[in-house]
């Protein structure tokens, strides 16, 4: 056991709301006090955070406030200095764009130093898009497997889809997968043109938010209503036969 581990703060996984509102709304007051009481935060993107931080309770002092940005674009050697913000006992909040931290998130190379360097991790309450979207979609919930994103080009991803698909049949498991907004209804249209029409498949989109949407019927009846998800943060879920 490393002697200097009471000396080292812990690594608080903040979770934020998947839509621009109120955070009390979706976060539990004590994961929002915990925020309120921490002056180091590890981030995607500055700006979100700030603004998302100011809405939990600190508006006025986010001046007060220590960011230090990681994304996918940050070299392994900037996280690794990252381990100084943890001495003297300073406690480290992470925080994603949008649901949990370091789940299909930059953060979890934070998380996994945190481990080798001993420090504490404390995972948080608060809402997962993943697991939401199963809760709701009727699938086989006690199956399934996240394979985050698929192939961008065309070809690729229509050949990763039907794999997802046999690999689902196979297992009789649900397979939850993810696109970048701006290809949700690329996505969509290749789900429906190879994947076979007894195949179900849930749409959720805009999870917990007024807007929110969550469907699941075969492909062959989506096929005859095609939905416009558009720029939506969505998830995909199919359970093939």
């Amino acid at each position: 056991m490393d002697s200097n581990k009471e000396n080292r703060g812990r690594l608080f996984l903040i979770p934020s709301p998947l839509g621009d509102y109120d955070p009390s709304e979706v976060i539990p007051s004590p994961v929002l006090e915990k925020a309120r009481q921490i002056k180091t935060f590890v981030v995607e993107e500055v700006r979100t955070a700030r603004r998302y931080l100011s809405a939990a309770g600190l508006k006025g002092h986010i001046q007060e406030l220590e960011f230090h940005e990681l994304n996918e674009h940050t070299p392994e050697i900037d996280v690794e200095k990252m381990r100084s913000l943890f001495d003297g006992g300073n406690d480290v909040g992470l925080i994603s764009e949008a649901g949990l931290p370091a789940v299909a998130d930059p953060g979890a190379v934070l998380v996994a130093k945190c481990h080798l360097w001993g420090i504490e991790v404390v995972p948080m309450v608060g809402p997962s898009s993943l697991m939401l979207a199963l809760m709701g979609s009727g699938l086989n919930g006690q199956s399934f497997s996240f394979v985050g994103y698929l192939p961008a080009k065309t070809d690729e991803r229509r050949n990763a889809l039907k794999n997802v698909e046999k690999r689902s049949s196979s297992l009789r498991q649900t397979i939850l997968f993810i696109e970048t907004p701006y290809r949700n209804d690329q996505m969509l249209s290749d789900i429906l043109s190879v994947c076979q029409g007894t195949t179900r498949l849930c749409i959720a989109a805009d999870l917990t938010t007024d807007n929110a949407f969550i469907r699941t019927m075969t492909v062959s009846a989506w096929k005859k209503e095609v939905p416009v998800i558009g720029k939506r943060p969505c998830v995909f879920l199919i359970l093939a036969r």
